[in-house]
Parts: C-alpha cells; structure tokens; sequence
C-alpha cells in the first residue's frame, strides 16, 4: 500500500470518526428509568475537553455534601489530603503539599477516627488527620441499612462515574423528586423520582400509553432551600445545591480530570507536529523519485 493510499484511509477513518463523535455529543443523555426522558443540563464548567472545575462550585459542593450527605453516604476511597491536590476545592498554590493544606488539617481536625492505642492496644477515637479518609457514617453495612428501611445509601467516591450522565444525572435526581402522579401505587418508605431508574408499568393504573417516567427511590428529597449557608453569599436554592454538589461528585470520582485533559492535549499537539515533520521528511527523502 502506498502512502498516498494510506493517508486517504486515515482520512476516511478521521471523517468517521468525528461524525460518530458529533452524533453522541447531539444526542440527549436519558435517564436509566424514564424512556425519552432526558437529564437536566447543569451547563457544568468542566464538561468538554477543555473544562475545568470551578474552585468555588467545589467548596460549595463540598459544603452540600458535609452538611447534608456525609450523614448517610460514605465516601470510603476519599483522603482529606485529597480536597487540596492539583485542581481540588481547596487547592492552595502556596501550600508546602496537600497534607500541609491548612483548610485541610482543619476539616480533618472536625472528624473522630477510630483507632488502636499504640501502647496499649485498646480501640481509641482520635482528632482526624489529612492523611485520614472520609470516616464511614455507619460502623457496617448492616448497621447502614438498619438505619435506611433496609437500603444502605450507596458510598459517593465514583457515583459520577457509575451513572449514565455523571454529573448531569446526579443533579437531576436531586432536583427530580415530584408527587407521584395519580394513578400510581406506591408502597410506604419509596418516593417518586423523575430520573431514578425504574420500569413504573407494574404499578401504573391509568393509560398504558403514558406511563410516567422515573421510579421509585427509598431516599426522601434530601434537599431544602436554604438548608446550607454559603460562605461566598451565594443563596443556597435547592437547583444551585444540586447543581454545586453534582460537581462535587464528578471532581471525587475523577479528581484528576483536568490533568488529563491537559495532557491529552499537549499529546494531539506534540502528534499533529510529528506528522507534519514526518510528512515534510518523506518528500524531501523521496524528492524525484517515481513511487
């Protein structure tokens, strides 16, 4: 194969590429329970390859996820040390390393942590360190679904990443709770969420045409308007938590997204120069020759 040949392959296969790719991007995420229904937007800064987080939406989340969900939702593969990496809510560029982090040492500082006493073996509560990870809410899995009607919450580390949609999917079930339409039975402890997933036919009584999307989630609408004071003024409506606490969790499933991003695209630079000497070397070899 010559390499004319090969280079009008690459291009048929590039031109393919990229239509697969801007159909997906067209194409409406749906959530895993309702058919058609799309997820909410959360117009989220990091979204596309060259998004970012913003600090402030992460403190804010960050803030959400304390106040309102660490008491039920671990995040077991969460260090403290980790809210201060590169990229993190509380990041500091004159910081001496994340464990050094001084808004860090003092969130840690609020936790107790079990432990073992060195000295004398006996299990011990200890002030948090960055070096801790998030503390579970619970002592077991048993105790998680005692306490939740028999649904232990689901840990938060990789949430964004284990949902169709990530962060658009997260705050759309935060902001997707309604009354559950007329015609629908449901049984104590469950509550009518547009976006959770769910097959709703067997408990819809009126057309079978219109079944209403969604399903049933056991967690109650955990959110309230003003149910968190923001230390940056902003007003704590429900969307906005949502939307602050979504971004919070697509950053702790991937808290390195960003770097990557930017290394991604140095790589597609440091190609397209390499191609472009490449090229300019084989005419300049291959100069006069028939081939």
């Amino acid at each position: 194969m010559t390499l004319k040949t090969s280079m009008t392959s690459m291009k048929k296969t590039l031109v393919l590429i990229a239509a697969a790719a801007g159909l997906a991007l067209s194409t409406p995420a749906m959530a895993a329970g309702g058919e058609g229904h799309a997820l909410r937007d959360g117009g989220f800064s990091f979204d596309g390859p060259f998004g970012a987080f913003h600090q402030g939406q992460l403190q804010r989340g960050y803030k959400v996820y304390r106040e309102v969900c660490a008491s039920c939702h671990s995040m077991d593969l969460m260090h403290f040390r980790t809210l201060a990496e590169p990229g993190g809510p509380f990041y500091d560029s004159h910081q001496a390393s994340p464990a050094e982090n001084r808004f860090v040492r003092a969130l840690s500082k609020e936790f107790q942590i079990p432990d073992i006493d060195t000295e004398t073996g006996e299990p011990i509560m200890r002030d948090g360190t960055p070096a801790d990870r998030f503390p579970h809410p619970y002592p077991n899995a048993t105790a998680a679904a005692a306490a939740n009607g028999g649904a232990a919450p689901p840990d938060l580390s990789v949430m964004a990443k284990a949902r169709h949609g990530g962060a658009n999917y997260i705050y759309s079930l935060l902001t997707g709770y309604k009354a559950p339409p007329a015609g629908l039975q449901m049984r104590p402890g469950q509550n009518y969420n547009e976006y959770m997933a769910g097959d709703l036919s067997p408990f819809w009584t009126g057309d079978a045409d219109h079944v209403p999307p969604g399903g049933f989630i056991a967690m109650p609408d955990p959110l309230r308007a003003g149910q968190v004071t923001y230390d940056d003024g902003t007003v704590a409506s429900v969307d906005q938590m949502a939307k602050d606490v979504a971004a919070y969790i697509a950053w702790a499933s991937d808290p390195k997204q960003v770097q990557r991003k930017q290394t991604g695209v140095g790589v597609l630079i440091f190609l397209f120069l390499f191609a472009g000497v490449t090229y300019l070397s084989y005419r300049r070899i291959w100069k006069g020759v028939a081939h």
